[in-house]
């Protein structure tokens, strides 16, 4: 707000632009969180794409897979989900973490 006064009102796209990036700084919060959170729990935890965020792998003693999970983070309650994200958790391929990063 003092900026504003400052150096004049921001333009509509510079705004638009600085809540992207206030965005994707939450996200990968969120993300690292998960990460930080699956790996105390003891569970292995790779980075993909392609309508998921993560694959995350319980193994057993004898390092053998488990279980292994597709996970969705998203940072807030009322993040929505693309189209494919959806698709993927109706038919049960994937499961969405919602988490609130700290700041």
């Amino acid at each position: 707000m003092f900026d504003d006064f400052l150096f004049g009102r921001k333009s509509k796209k510079q705004r638009q632009r600085e809540q992207l990036e206030e965005n994707k700084a939450r996200g990968r919060a969120a993300e690292n969180m998960f990460v930080m959170q699956a790996t105390m729990q003891g569970k292995q935890v790779k980075r993909t794409g392609r309508g998921h965020d993560f694959i995350e792998r319980e193994k057993d003693i004898f390092g053998r897979t488990i279980r292994s999970q597709k996970i969705e983070v998203k940072s807030s309650k009322t993040a929505p989900l693309s189209e494919l994200q959806k698709e993927n958790v109706k038919k049960k391929r994937v499961k969405v973490v919602r988490i609130e990063p700290y700041f």
